[in-house]
C-alpha cells in the first residue's frame, strides 16, 4: 500500500488539538472509549500491517454536522480547553476549526450501501461501493488512513467519491468521523484543511462538547 505525503496539519486536529503537541501524549493517554493500545493509533502512529479494509457499515447511522455548534458558540468551551494544553489561543483554535468544520451538509444518513446528504432538510442520495484505502503521511510524521467509497448509482448531484477518516485503521464502528467528498479521488486526498465532522444525531450539544474535550 502506497503512502501519500500531504502538506498541512494532520486531519486529527479535528478532535485531537491544533498544533500537533497534543499528540505527544498519545501513548499514555486513555481517550474516552479508547484503550491505551488505540491511543497511539488514534494519534496517527501505526504499522502498515495494522491497516485493514473497512465496510461502509462501520459508518452506518444518522449523523449531524458539528459546524452549527461552532457557529452558535456551543463549542467555545472546547477551544478554551485546547488553548490550555496547546500552542494557540482559543480564538485561533476557533478560527482553524471554522475552516475545518465548514459545510452546508448538516446531516448524513448511511443505511446499507445508501448514503444520503441533507442540505436544508433535502436529501441527495446515492449507493456506494468500497474503493480501497489510502494512507496519508503528514508533515509532523504521523499518519492517517482514508477509507474510500465510490458511487455506483444514484442522484447526479451526489459526489462520485466519499472518503472517511475517523482515526481508526481497521474494522470498528465509528463514534464520529471526518468526511471528504467530491468527484476527484486523488484531489480529495490532498484536502487537509476542510474536514466536515459528524457525530451521531442522537447526541446533544453537551454530550458532543464533553466527547471533544475528552480527546
Amino acid at each position: 500500500m502506497g503512502t501519500i505525503v500531504v502538506e498541512g496539519k494532520p486531519y486529527n486536529i479535528a478532535v485531537a488539538g491544533g498544533s500537533g503537541k497534543v499528540h505527544e501524549h498519545g501513548e499514555d493517554h486513555d481517550h474516552a472509549g479508547h484503550s491505551h493500545g488505540d491511543a497511539k493509533v488514534y494519534a496517527g502512529y501505526f504499522e502498515d500491517a495494522q491497516v485493514k479494509d473497512r465496510p461502509l457499515s462501520d459508518y452506518a447511522g444518522d449523523w449531524q454536522s458539528v459546524y452549527p455548534f461552532l457557529q452558535d458558540g456551543t463549542l467555545d468551551p472546547v477551544w478554551s480547553h485546547k488553548a490550555e494544553k496547546g500552542s494557540m489561543s482559543a480564538e485561533e483554535y476557533r478560527a482553524e476549526y471554522e475552516v475545518g468544520y465548514k459545510t452546508d451538509v448538516d446531516r448524513i444518513t448511511i443505511e446499507g450501501d445508501v448514503v444520503s446528504f441533507y442540505k436544508d432538510g433535502k436529501p441527495t442520495k446515492a449507493s456506494y461501493a468500497y474503493d480501497g484505502k489510502e494512507t496519508l503521511t503528514y508533515k509532523k510524521g504521523n499518519r492517517g488512513v482514508r477509507f474510500i467509497f465510490k458511487k455506483t448509482e444514484g442522484d447526479a448531484a451526489a459526489p462520485q467519491f466519499i472518503q472517511f477518516s475517523d482515526h481508526g485503521i481497521a474494522p470498528k464502528k465509528a463514534d464520529h468521523y471526518h468526511l471528504y467528498w467530491g468527484n476527484d479521488r486523488a484531489a480529495l486526498l490532498e484536502e487537509v484543511t476542510n474536514w466536515p465532522t459528524y457525530y451521531p444525531s442522537s447526541m446533544n450539544a453537551k454530550q458532543i462538547v464533553s466527547e471533544m474535550k475528552a480527546h
